[in-house]
């Protein structure tokens, strides 16, 4: 399971990342608001990093790699507009665990072979918390992308602990969640239902 940071007004993103953690999260992804200097960007990066290494959990940075290295993270994801996976693993080192956002077999294929550790996949369903966003590729779309590849698939996009049962048959390794955390009036039992729905959950890379 990953909890991904959320930023949006009236949401308090450490006070929900600890409450995550504390229900029992294994892994969380800092997404800085695409509007952070890099310097508001690195302190939320390295006090979810503290929090992180309090909890054994693992904790990756999003797009920004110079961040991610900066606060000892256990790794980094990019997206389609972000550096190359290849580009990317060669910043982090080989080590480090590298994400990478993929929408079919062939891309996902060809991240595979530039070095992602895993690979996130979306949106599964619609979701509100990201504008933009292409139309959602439903569970078909998640298989089609897992039987593609040797790595762990992270679904992402509307998952809620109802939906996790199905993806995971259709072969996610996991999910990654963001606002039915952040959003939810007690973001520790909303984790712990999706914890629930995980059975032997375990993140994409082993924490240090």
């Amino acid at each position: 399971m990953h909890v991904i940071t959320d930023t949006a007004p009236g949401v308090d993103t450490v006070a929900t990342v600890h409450a995550a953690l504390a229900a029992g999260a294994p892994l969380i992804q800092v997404r800085p608001n695409e509007r952070d200097t890099d310097r508001a960007a690195y302190d939320l990066a390295l006090h979810i990093a503290e929090l992180c290494a309090r909890y054994d959990a693992t904790c990756l940075v999003n797009d920004l790699l110079h961040v991610a290295l900066a606060v000892g993270a256990h790794g980094a994801h990019v997206g389609a507009d972000d550096l190359p996976v290849d580009a990317a693993r060669r910043v982090l080192g080989p080590a480090a665990i590298l994400g990478g956002t993929c929408r079919d077999p062939d891309a996902a294929r060809a991240a595979q072979r530039a070095g992602a550790s895993y690979l996130g996949v979306g949106p599964a369903h619609p979701t509100s918390t990201k504008d933009g966003l292409p139309d959602p590729l439903g569970v078909w779309g998640i298989r089609s992308v897992a039987a593609a590849v040797d790595i762990p698939v992270v679904a992402i996009g509307g998952i809620t602990p109802g939906r996790v049962p199905a993806l995971l048959a259709a072969g996610a390794h996991g999910v990654a969640v963001v606002g039915a955390i952040s959003r939810a009036a007690d973001p520790a039992a909303a984790t712990r239902d999706f914890l629930d729905a995980l059975p032997g959950d375990k993140p994409a890379g082993a924490a240090r």
